[in-house]
């Protein structure tokens, strides 16, 4: 009688888990059952509105032509921000990207000074084209009426200077940076504080990103999230699934602008 107890408790708990649990979509996206538009649109940057392509090329320079170094690069950077964050201490992406190209550098024999690893990344950085599809989305996005701020690890001149040469400037409400709190994403305190910034609950909250570690952040913050599988992108098996995964921002937008 207690193991047929247990069975019935068990079998109930799984019905309530899978009416939370979401489903594929036509598109191969990921979608739960909410029809409710987000009251504010957030969108990570780099990679995820801006193409890093261009960066192989000048961090591969440095690196004695290992363009292939870019993706250990960029998690070896992500990582110490992190371990910046854990220690109560920050600095500039810009200058963990310098350090961390630096130990890259180390670690595959190759000589790099400061300065070569910061004419590097920082130049190349704030010149990054779009994606192709980014433009005619963001116009889309905002003609449907959204909110939409972007909220990036990079720096609020960094940013802004790629908005800039990027062409992307007059699609946001509003351009945030971990800076003002200190915390790089995906500190749960990073996304409370932007939500808070926006004065919006963070369930209104809805991140557009590139990255699994950055929808998983926000995800484990309450926020909703919506992931672009850019080539080499893969979301975190452990962290819950967004609303929505598609290839590019165009098919995210497409699905955004149905909920209006």
């Amino acid at each position: 009688m207690k193991n047929r107890r247990r069975f019935i408790k068990s079998s109930s708990l799984m019905g309530i888990g899978a009416m939370s649990m979401p489903h594929l979509t036509q598109g191969g996206g990921l979608q739960f059952h909410n029809s409710e538009s987000p009251k504010v649109l957030f969108f990570d940057v780099n990679e995820t509105l801006l193409d890093l392509t261009a960066m192989r090329e000048s961090v591969g320079k440095v690196l004695g032509g290992r363009e292939d170094l870019l993706p250990l690069w960029f998690t070896t950077m992500l990582q110490y921000s992190l371990v910046m964050t854990a220690g109560r201490q920050y600095e500039d992406f810009g200058i963990i990207g310098a350090a961390t190209l630096q130990m890259v550098a180390a670690n595959n024999g190759i000589n790099l000074d400061e300065k070569s690893a910061k004419d590097a990344i920082v130049g190349p950085l704030r010149s990054l084209p779009p994606h192709p599809e980014v433009r005619d989305s963001l116009k889309n996005l905002k003609d449907a009426g959204y909110k939409m701020v972007s909220f990036t690890n990079s720096s609020n001149q960094g940013v802004k200077t790629q908005f800039e040469n990027a062409g992307l400037l007059e699609f946001f409400d509003e351009r945030l940076s971990v800076e003002d709190i200190g915390k790089y994403k995906p500190d749960a305190d990073a996304y409370d504080w932007a939500a808070r910034k926006m004065k919006v609950k963070k369930e209104e909250c809805m991140l557009v990103a590139a990255h699994g570690w950055d929808i998983a952040g926000a995800l484990w913050a309450g926020w909703r999230g919506a992931f672009i599988s850019r080539p080499g992108a893969q979301l975190f098996p452990l962290a819950p699934k967004p609303e929505l995964a598609e290839i590019n921002l165009s098919l995210i937008s497409e699905k955004l602008i149905a909920l209006k």
